[in-house]
């Protein structure tokens, strides 16, 4: 089994984005998953789809929520696909 990796799409200068990474952190440890932070900004695609709704909770492209974690959709996710 390979470990599940989230993509956290986000922004500097970002309150919202900050605050979720914080609570990604937390989660993240609790259940052994990778997050890897993605600057919007950097990425036109990902602005473009984005650009607005930062920060964005991803798993392989598919978006679990935005502006602020939802802890029991992304366990309830996770547990899913495991």
């Amino acid at each position: 089994m390979h470990t599940a990796k989230l993509t956290l799409v986000s922004r500097r200068y970002c309150h919202l984005c900050t605050e979720m990474a914080v609570a990604l952190e937390t989660l993240a440890a609790e259940l052994g998953v990778a997050v890897e932070v993605v600057d919007v900004d950097a990425d036109a695609a990902l602005e473009a789809l984005y650009d607005e709704l930062v920060p964005v909770l991803l798993h392989e492209g598919r978006e679990l929520c935005h502006y602020f974690l939802d802890t029991s959709k992304v366990r309830d996710y996770l547990s899913e696909i495991r």
